[in-house]
């Protein structure tokens, strides 16, 4: 494929995918809205919310095995048009049930188009541009997160409810007519010809209830779904370890650099969330912000995450992956001490550069955690790689809300979170530099 249908092609994946995140952070703006449009509490409302991370968080790894069973471009197709058609069914409801069960379809999308389209990515893209691709695409993704509340406001204040799903519907018809006639058709040898229907089943328990539990439960509500997420963990792991096909094969945990890629992106997405939940609240509390300003504030430290996970595919090409995670956990020990002192600088300034360095210290390092998940494994499980990655980001999201509603003190918070840079950095020590002839390849080119 030639480097211009190439660009072209990416550019189209992007479009579709670049979505999932928009809807993701939009729909938050909207809760109130939505409230009013249904006249429902907004306790009920929170499931718009809710049931996306559930359903995302449970089928990515389902997604992933699934490319790889059937093609990664057939189900990244299938993802297109679930998305599409669930965005359309989310415009047409016509009651707070309907807009949830769409809000689900429209993750279940999602689910299949964010594995995949990393594996189709890993086919087409030689090695040697493959960090670089993937940083971009990684900054186009943290973009999109960055800007959904914003545009979401903006539709919504000039429109209506609608608009905010009406957005979509352009872009994902572009994204599928580009998928169906530019992505290539791949003949890898498949070696599962099923799904682990059981399995799968397992999966999906244990994963709603762990990230139920983690909401405002009563005593005998937290025990019960407790032991039943005990037992269906249980299950799964046991189901897994004798299945012919598993969702999860647990043996690819036996590759260090694949542990530790996994590992990696969950405590990195651990404390990137931490630092977005806990930050209005500090800046409200010692700052005084107003919610706008404190929403322009904050989005400094995303956009500076979505820059540097391009600048983390650069510096990927150049240094290797071992060397750039590593990089990314010392910065986020780095970060975590300036946040310790802002209650002693109550500086507006020392707060922006702060998070500053705290965005890029938690997106250096995304680039060469996906890449060093993949190319620990060989190219027919790049979904199923990609799915479990997914689920471990997921995994991030969740602890931190967790250590959120436990954990009162700002200072211990950022004390936990340096902690988790100085665990990021042992694991990112296990990490192998196989990489190390394409580096010294990439920078023998540049300087010819």
């Amino acid at each position: 494929m030639g480097k211009h249908k190439e660009l072209i092609l990416i550019i189209s994946l992007l479009i579709g995918t670049f979505l999932v995140p928009i809807n993701s952070t939009m729909i938050a703006v909207a809760l109130s809205t939505i409230s009013a449009h249904f006249n429902e509490p907004l306790a009920n409302i929170s499931w718009v919310v809710t049931i996306y991370l559930i359903v995302m968080a449970v089928t990515q790894p389902i997604a992933g095995k699934l490319g790889d069973i059937y093609g990664n471009r057939s189900i990244y197709l299938w993802g297109i048009l679930f998305f599409l058609i669930a965005s359309l069914g989310c415009i047409f409801s016509t009651n707070l049930l309907l807009l949830i069960i769409f809000r689900s379809m429209q993750a279940v999308g999602g689910a299949l188009l964010t594995p995949n389209t990393i594996a189709i990515i890993r086919y087409i893209v030689p090695k040697e541009r493959l960090s670089k691709v993937l940083g971009v695409f990684g900054m186009g993704m943290g973009l999109g997160a960055a800007i959904g509340p914003l545009l979401g406001s903006v539709l919504i204040e000039n429109f209506n409810l609608e608009s905010i799903f009406w957005v979509n519907v352009p872009f994902l018809f572009v994204a599928l007519i580009g998928g169906i006639f530019m992505i290539p058709k791949f003949n890898f040898k498949r070696g599962a010809h099923s799904l682990d229907i059981q399995g799968s089943l397992y999966l999906a328990i244990s994963i709603s209830l762990l990230i139920l539990l983690t909401h405002n439960l009563g005593l005998t509500e937290s025990i019960i779904m407790g032991i039943v997420f005990i037992l269906s963990l249980i299950l799964f792991i046991k189901r897994e370890n004798t299945a012919e096909n598993p969702i999860i094969d647990f043996s690819l945990f036996k590759n260090a650099s694949f542990t530790s890629a996994n590992l990696s992106i969950l405590l990195s997405n651990f404390v990137m969330y931490v630092i977005l939940l806990i930050m209005p609240l500090l800046m409200k509390s010692q700052f005084h912000l107003s919610t706008g300003q404190t929403g322009v504030v904050l989005s400094i430290f995303s956009i500076s995450m979505s820059l540097s996970g391009w600048i983390g595919g650069l510096l990927n090409n150049k240094f290797g992956s071992k060397k750039v995670i590593g990089f990314s956990f010392a910065m986020i020990i780095f970060s975590n001490i300036l946040f310790l002192y802002l209650g002693n600088f109550a500086s507006i300034i020392f707060l922006i550069v702060a998070l500053i360095i705290g965005g890029f210290s938690t997106g250096v390092g995304l680039t060469s955690m996906q890449v060093a998940s993949l190319d620990s494994v060989n190219k027919e499980l790049s979904g199923t790689a990609s799915g479990i990655y997914s689920t471990f980001r997921y995994f991030g999201s969740i602890i931190s809300s967790t250590l959120i509603a436990l954990v009162t003190s700002y200072n211990y918070i950022f004390i936990v979170l340096g902690v988790s840079g100085i665990l990021g950095l042992i694991v990112a020590g296990k990490i192998k530099s196989d990489d190390q002839d394409l580096i010294r390849s990439n920078n023998s080119s540049a300087q010819a």
